[in-house]
């Protein structure tokens, strides 16, 4: 295959380059494009150096031999070249907000609804928010089960969901305080360090956030599930890396514990950690880095008899972005032969 990456700079553009290398994609030819302030840049790849290309309108050849390309820029540098990056036949799974709820653009959880990747009739296919991901993913061996009818979700969302200079922000943070210095404050609404911070992208005109009304709607979609009702509060952590979620499922009917971790234990993606006793969960400081979304703290809904709660982990860079990307291309490939 020959691969492009737009935003190769970025912490997802970098990831990006890290997957396709655990995931031994099948690259002959490797092309990498970020804004002029990264041009020039050099990243090592299979022992081989690759220099980042500025994007611009004239870059319309360079995607002419391509057959994928991730694209991880942002939604306004999506919007602007989408045309330009699949005028040569070239696949676009795009990371940004961009397209997810566009009618003719599959937004696709391999896991889940993979076989929607063949219904792009503009080369594009667009993956989720990060938060919806590691959620449908578990959501799917249930629904399978007995469908759902709601869905109550609290995340903790770590640093890295803001990128490369908010983690180094939170860092910066700690060392201030520990010197008894104001802390910087820039990356969110209010010092991170020491808080939890219930607000993640801009508020909407009914009070929830972009950010929470992208679960409401992205899992309907993925799900093909219209009628699945689904109220998140997203909540910015002092945590580096992966994000976490708290999740309240009512099914159709009554489905019990046992049920559905044998469900959880034999479904692709998902790894269960429910040991109370032992004092085993999913923890983001252990599950960094990991390709599965991990579930643990399964157990009956007190309030709900067709209810069920559970936690998970997962790491939101990784699966949440380029994992779940690169996982779309080789499904494409897998179904294509």
């Amino acid at each position: 295959m020959n691969v492009a990456i737009v935003g190769a700079s970025g912490a997802v553009g970098q990831e990006f380059l890290k997957v396709l290398d655990e995931q031994n994609f099948p690259i002959e030819n490797l092309k990498l494009f970020g804004s002029h302030r990264s041009k020039g840049k050099d990243y090592i790849f299979h022992g081989k150096s690759y220099t980042v290309q500025e994007l611009t309108e004239n870059s319309g050849p360079e995607f002419q031999d391509i057959d994928f390309v991730f694209t991880s820029a942002g939604a306004s540098v999506s919007k602007q070249y989408a045309s330009l990056i699949t005028s040569g036949g070239a696949i676009m799974i795009d990371n940004s907000s961009a397209f997810r709820m566009d009618d003719d653009v599959p937004l696709v959880v391999p896991e889940v609804n993979g076989a929607d990747c063949f219904n792009a009739p503009r080369n594009i296919i667009a993956n989720p928010n990060c938060t919806t991901i590691i959620l449908v993913v578990a959501l799917k061996p249930i629904n399978d089960l007995s469908p759902i009818k709601r869905v109550r979700v609290a995340t903790y969302q770590a640093a890295s969901g803001a990128g490369g200079a908010a983690m180094d922000e939170l860092v910066e943070q700690h060392r201030q305080l520990s010197n008894n210095e104001t802390p910087t404050v820039e990356k969110f609404a209010y010092q991170l360090a020491y808080n939890v911070i219930p607000h993640i992208d801009v508020f909407q005109s009914n009070d929830y956030t972009r950010e929470e009304m992208k679960m409401f709607n992205e899992t309907r979609k993925i799900m093909h599930s219209p009628d699945i009702r689904v109220s998140a509060t997203c909540v910015r952590v002092p945590v580096m890396r992966s994000h976490s979620e708290a999740v309240w499922v009512e099914t159709e009917s009554p489905v019990s514990v046992e049920a559905v971790k044998e469900a959880f234990s034999k479904a692709h993606g998902v790894k269960v950690l429910d040991e109370p006793l032992a004092k085993r969960y999913p923890m983001p400081l252990e599950l960094a880095g990991k390709d599965e979304v991990f579930v643990g703290r399964i157990r009956k809904d007190l309030a709900d008899d067709n209810g069920l709660n559970f936690w998970l982990t997962g790491d939101q860079i990784k699966k949440g972005a380029a994992l779940n990307a690169v996982q779309i291309a080789k499904y494409i490939i897998s179904h294509s032969k």
